[in-house]
């Protein structure tokens, strides 16, 4: 099954986490406005950039009007389909300034929010842009490799550190294997590659993607 045949479904199979404590305090990334610059700024209409992506053009108008939440394979065709990384996607454009060095500061829980059904991503360092890396915190939903269908891929290397809790790392050419806290791990993103929660509680990890 595809990538895209399997987020289809898993969009009208997904089922709501009840999650009472986060609902109230989850307030998801909104990448619409950003989305809607980068098409804007490559002189592409909704129907173009649906060409370039992949994605289909009701998709795309639900995405930049905040109607939905695009999920990491979404994201990944949107980076993809209009020749940007991943930090151009979620950073403003970064002015070209003369400077000896930079600096964010994230406090906690204080990150942007960008929940899925398998994970609620949260971003740091999101007032930087042009970004080399990008670093986020990441709470684990999945429960099970099957709640993927399909592997996650896209360009770049990738790193997790288990900060609580355990995770099954599943990677498209290797045996999977569990990661306790302060385990971590190093591999190429464009390996197929998953991760479940093993813990009785959402696991929690550091994932750096360059």
């Amino acid at each position: 099954m595809s990538e895209q045949a399997h987020f289809l479904k898993k969009e009208k199979q997904s089922v709501v986490i009840t999650r009472s404590h986060r609902e109230a305090a989850v307030e998801p990334l909104q990448l619409g406005q950003r989305v809607r610059e980068i098409r804007l700024s490559q002189n592409l209409t909704l129907e173009e950039a649906s060409q370039r992506t992949g994605l289909a053009r009701s998709t795309l108008s639900k995405i930049e009007n905040e109607q939905i939440s695009p999920t990491f394979t979404a994201v990944t065709k949107l980076v993809n389909g209009l020749g940007i990384d991943i930090p151009q996607l979620f950073t403003q454009p970064e002015e070209k300034k003369a400077a000896s060095g930079r600096r964010d500061i994230t406090r906690k829980g204080q990150g942007r929010l960008h929940p899925t059904t398998t994970y609620e991503h949260e971003l740091l360092a999101a007032e930087l842009s042009g970004k080399k890396m990008v670093p986020y915190r990441t709470t684990v939903f999945a429960r099970s490799f099957e709640d993927y269908q399909d592997w996650v891929r896209h360009e770049g290397e990738e790193f997790l550190l288990v900060l609580s809790g355990q995770v099954m790392l599943y990677t498209e050419f290797y045996q999977p294997v569990a990661l306790e806290e302060g385990d971590s791990a190093y591999y190429d993103a464009e390996m197929g590659h998953a991760l479940v929660s093993l813990s009785e509680e959402d696991a929690v990890i550091l994932w750096i993607t360059a």
